[in-house]
């Protein structure tokens, strides 16, 4: 009996194996169709480009070189244009390559990751993080250093299917200046590291900053009956005394006019259902479903996987296991097929 089983496990194995082949096969097709009209289109512009132009371009260089402002109290000047940070740490996460990272923290609220402070920041970070333990959320704030600087003004949001809009009007990590906000579910506090539910970044990522999230500041509300026995503005540090100045009567109504534009709250859930070949191998391995779960059901796939490959095979890493499944975009469902711990198959080759 152990042998049928592992026979058909060997089967269902090299008919995924065959299936990614496939898909590898045809995305190199399709990226060498891509390059080569973008190969043309470049050798067409500058065919274009005539001597004519040329002379003109250099004309228009040396008025500008030649031309000087006198009205020096106009004059916008700008000593250093960029601006440097030092990154205060690194984010660890499941998450080893960018492809189906969640694109909302909210999305994988059952995802634990963690914040390591350098110690080249403060001579003692674990010093930095007292206090915190009393909130229960957080803000992260980070860099995308997978994603070069986006200098095009629109892009193009998954819930869009490929409509572009405003780069400004989206949460897309393709910005010119490429920064990330998440909202997070403190866990707990270990010496210099901070542990936290949700996870929308990828392992390595560089923190910015920290800073807890606090509802009356960061949820848009109107003061009612709002008056403070002090007046004046609290320095930096102090809030927490103005807070404690304002009346009892005084409470905190929401803001009736937030808006936010319909495509926004449409969401993927997916039914994400586990074959038998599958659910057998989590309970070997002693994980839960509820990372995988929170993976798939927001549908990770870019808008050129979903309708350019949307019945293929899709697989994704998740810290040692490699998860492999497939979409069926007609009945809003998708089925892992394969799970299989990387550290295992790594183990299983050094020993041959």
């Amino acid at each position: 009996m152990n042998g049928v089983t592992e026979l058909e496990h060997l089967r269902t194995q090299l008919t995924v194996a065959r299936s990614e082949i496939k898909n590898l096969r045809q995305q190199v097709k399709n990226l060498q169709h891509i390059f080569s009209k973008e190969h043309q289109y470049a050798l067409k512009l500058l065919n274009e480009f005539s001597s004519k132009d040329c002379e003109r371009i250099e004309t228009i260089g040396e008025i500008e070189k030649n031309t000087s402002f006198s009205d020096t109290e106009n004059a916008v000047t700008c000593d250093n244009d960029d601006v440097h940070f030092k990154p205060i740490g690194v984010i660890r996460t499941v998450f080893s390559e960018k492809r189906a990272v969640p694109r909302q923290a909210v999305l994988a609220s059952t995802v634990e990751s963690r914040i390591e402070l350098s110690p080249k920041i403060f001579n003692n970070p674990e010093h930095s993080l007292e206090g915190l333990e009393n909130f229960s959320h957080i803000w992260i704030i980070y860099y995308f250093h997978r994603h070069p600087n986006h200098t095009k003004a629109k892009v193009a949001p998954p819930r869009l299917g490929g409509e572009r809009v405003g780069v400004f009007s989206t949460r897309s990590p393709h910005r010119p200046c490429p920064i990330g906000l998440s909202l997070v579910q403190l866990d707990r506090i270990e010496d210099s590291k901070v542990y936290f539910y949700g996870t929308d970044m990828v392992n390595g990522t560089p923190v910015l900053d920290i800073k807890p999230y606090i509802p009356q500041y960061d949820i848009p509300v109107r003061q009612v009956e709002l008056e403070f026995n002090n007046s004046r503005e609290a320095p930096d540090g102090e809030e927490t005394s103005v807070l404690g100045s304002v009346p009892s009567t005084s409470r905190l109504a929401p803001i009736a006019n937030v808006s936010i534009p319909s495509w926004v709250l449409q969401s993927s859930n997916l039914n994400v259902e586990f074959c038998p070949l599958a659910a057998t191998r989590i309970q070997a391995l002693g994980i839960t479903q509820a990372s995988i779960v929170d993976v798939l059901k927001a549908d990770p796939r870019s808008v050129y996987l979903r309708t350019k490959y949307g019945s293929q095979t899709y697989t994704f890493g998740l810290g040692d296991l490699t998860v492999t499944c497939k979409f069926d975009d007609k009945k809003a469902t998708v089925t892992v097929l394969q799970i299989r711990n990387d550290v295992d198959t790594e183990t299983a080759l050094s020993t041959l």
